[in-house]
């Protein structure tokens, strides 16, 4: 059995930071990460963006880490024992610990149907199996309107593969974005190439060996040499479940990343916290939020007490558009769009009952300060006094 000071599960951007963390206040204690990719810790935001602009794969890399820390590669650990402080992995190897911090991030959603070939795209090993079908004049087809797929629609199109996106919504991040730069959305992609299939579900994919059919519940018959699928993710909560764990919509933190159990942390896409500035509890999914909270989580472990406050941005980049976002973006709220150019650069505001929720920075760069501020102001606020405040 081995024995570890700090051990971290997952390897990615959150469990990379907690190491940082870690080392910040105790330069010597011993840490395994155990992560289920044969890959050290990589900038996994690079695989759908980066990559495709011309970064060379070596890029992904994470700074390697001093000899105090061991990397256990392609294992997942099926049981925890908090009495015990033990774990073990697929393989029957146990490890013990003092402290542990659950930062194995989330599984791909899947579809029903499709067979093994459909890509999930999710990781490293994704990203090559995809890039491995580009430069050759296939026909890609990409599910999924959202963060993931629209990105990869584009990364795909801006290396001129034949593309076409297929989702159930009406228009391109319909969940996120105002309707009309949604729906603008889709005709841009459109202008750029993308064949869109916007209101269209896929109620079938049928994958011979060398073609997939796909069908629409719109009843359109469509064939693809790749299909891509971005339909979000599942929070990995299942092993912290089976350890008496608290789990809601991720594995529940405290303000200092700690589960019900003072010596089992939680960070990243799997961890649900409370971020005061919004008043309520959250879980996101997005490279800010990972490496801010798992360094946060890894100093906490090391001794600080330190509560996490911070409310995390997001990004994206969308052929030459691109945004920086902050906070609560939801179609449904009440929007304000104040544009400086329509649907190229402006400021979009989330509200409810007089305050900003959230900040939409449309091509607007060097704002997130200011947007912060207007979150965490008292209102009320209106069309008339938000208009030219951030810009």
């Amino acid at each position: 059995m081995k024995q570890y000071q700090y051990v971290i599960i997952g390897g990615g951007l959150a469990a990379d930071a907690a190491v940082w963390g870690i080392r910040e206040l105790d330069p010597s204690g011993s840490i395994a990460i155990i992560s289920e990719e044969a890959y050290p810790p990589y900038n996994r935001p690079y695989l759908s963006k980066k990559l495709w602009t011309g970064k060379p794969l070596d890029a992904v890399w994470r700074k390697p880490y001093d000899t105090g820390v061991e990397l256990v590669l392609g294992r997942k650990v099926v049981s925890l024992d908090r009495t015990e402080k033990t774990l073990q992995d697929d393989q029957g190897n146990q490890y013990t610990y003092g402290k542990l911090l659950l930062a194995n991030g989330g599984a791909p959603r899947k579809l029903t149907f499709g067979g093994e070939r459909v890509i999930y795209f999710r990781n490293l090993d994704d990203y090559k199996a995809l890039r491995e079908h580009a430069g050759r004049n296939l026909r890609f087809g990409v599910i999924g309107g959202g963060f993931t797929g629209s990105e990869i629609a584009a990364a795909l199109r801006m290396n001129g593969e034949n593309v076409t996106e297929i989702f159930p919504e009406e228009g391109i991040g319909a969940r996120v974005y105002p309707r009309d730069l949604s729906l603008f959305l889709n005709d841009y992609f459109r202008q750029k190439g993308v064949e869109v299939l916007a209101g269209e579900g896929v109620e079938d994919i049928q994958d011979d060996g060398q073609v997939f059919k796909v069908k629409t519940d719109k009843g359109k018959d469509l064939e693809f040499d790749v299909v891509v699928a971005g339909i979000g993710i599942i929070p990995n909560t299942r092993l912290a479940e089976a350890a008496g764990l608290k789990v809601g919509n991720g594995v529940e933190v405290d303000e200092l990343l700690r589960t019900n159990d003072p010596d089992t942390y939680a960070a990243g896409d799997v961890a649900e916290f409370y971020a005061p500035v919004l008043g309520k509890r959250k879980r996101l999914e997005h490279e800010d939020n990972a490496k801010k909270m798992g360094k946060q989580a890894g100093r906490n472990m090391a001794g600080a007490t330190e509560p996490y406050t911070y409310l995390p941005y997001f990004y994206s980049d969308l052929f030459e558009l691109g945004y920086e976002a902050l906070g609560e973006l939801d179609s449904r709220m009440e929007i304000f769009s104040d544009w400086t150019e329509v649907f190229t650069k402006g400021v979009i505001y989330y509200l409810a009952e007089g305050r900003v929720r959230g900040v939409l920075l449309w091509n607007t760069w060097d704002a997130l300060p200011a947007a912060l501020e207007v979150i965490q102001a008292q209102g009320p606020f209106t069309a008339e006094n938000l208009k030219g405040r951030i810009g």
